[in-house]
């Protein structure tokens, strides 16, 4: 299986570093990686990562000038593509077909291929702006996956709360990890 991993630049790029992590585990998983230049500094902000070693864990890193990778044709075919975390700027530029970068166009590519886009928006509060572009681009096959921690898992941790959204997030193209404990329902 092949998924794109895009990171754009709004904070939360440890969800994208810990999707690489987790998909790193899965020798089955071929995972072809997107950065923004935001997306590249903001790990230098809110990590202690390096771009370099970020890209280290994905099987092939493209830049994300180059409109004529692989990732931006549909005959390349692939399970679909997270972009995680997606800031407001490149939800508009996928909802509103502005593929001016590889990020962009390879979303773009998913949708209009009918492919699996899982957007995983890192903004808060959320205008009436923000609301629509997401409202829009599910209209258009996205799957729109805040990531919001779930607390029935007791998280000891910020670790714990990452490693859960990412769990789910990858719970939706059916690629099982072990951080994801599931909702067990109460006893009667």
């Amino acid at each position: 299986m092949r998924l794109i991993i895009g990171m754009s630049g709004s904070s939360g790029v440890i969800y994208g570093i810990r999707m690489l992590q987790m998909l790193a585990d899965k020798p089955e998983i071929e995972t072809h990686l997107v950065m923004s230049q935001a997306a590249r500094m903001n790990i230098g902000i809110e990590t202690d990562w390096a771009a370099e070693d970020v890209e280290a864990l994905a099987d092939e890193v493209h830049n994300n000038k180059n409109i004529g990778a692989t990732i931006a044709s549909g005959s390349f075919e692939t399970a679909g593509m997270i972009v995680v975390p997606c800031s407001m700027k490149t939800l508009s530029g996928i909802v509103n077909s502005y593929a001016d970068n590889l990020l962009i166009r390879a979303a773009d590519v998913i949708l209009k291929e009918r492919r699996r886009l899982v957007i995983v928006p890192r903004e808060s509060p959320l205008h009436t702006g923000h609301c629509e572009l997401m409202f829009k681009a599910s209209q258009y096959g996205a799957i729109i996956c805040p990531p919001s921690p779930a607390f029935y898992t007791n998280p000891q941790s910020v670790d714990d709360i990452i490693n859960h959204s990412v769990a789910r997030v990858l719970d939706l193209f059916d690629i099982e990890t072990a951080s994801l404990k599931r909702w067990q329902g109460q006893g009667s």
